[in-house]
């Protein structure tokens, strides 16, 4: 079955960096599209970044232009999210979210906490 597992967020001061880490399974990664998300308290959940199959192509919402990196590794499965001069607007829970290939439907994984505070 379709599984993504995230990793790396945690406790960061204002202008720090982390990379998230999501590893895929279960479906055809390097033919998919793959997407973060996020979501803070009391607030809808947002689009962070978007990277086509190849890697070749990524989109950003305005409010992390700029300091995000969305990439991938199609050998490993894995999709990363580097996030460099933090803001606490970016405290959220933050998601990997998958339209695999060759199978209907979307798919989330549990979410990673992300809080920037000092």
């Amino acid at each position: 079955q379709v599984q993504l597992v995230e990793s790396g967020g945690g406790l960061v001061q204002p202008g720090g960096s982390l990379i998230l880490s999501c590893v895929a399974s279960g479906f055809t990664f390097r033919d998919s599209f793959m997407r973060w998300y996020r979501q803070a308290p009391g607030k809808e959940r947002e689009l962070v970044a978007f990277i086509d199959g190849f890697g070749l192509r990524t989109t950003y919402a305005n409010s992390v232009k700029g300091r995000f990196t969305i990439s991938r590794d199609n050998d490993k499965s894995m999709v990363y999210l580097q996030m460099n001069s933090l803001k606490p607007d970016d405290t959220a829970v933050y998601y990997c979210n998958a339209n695999p290939a060759y199978i209907a439907g979307e798919y989330w994984g549990q979410g990673t906490q992300v809080t920037v505070s000092s």
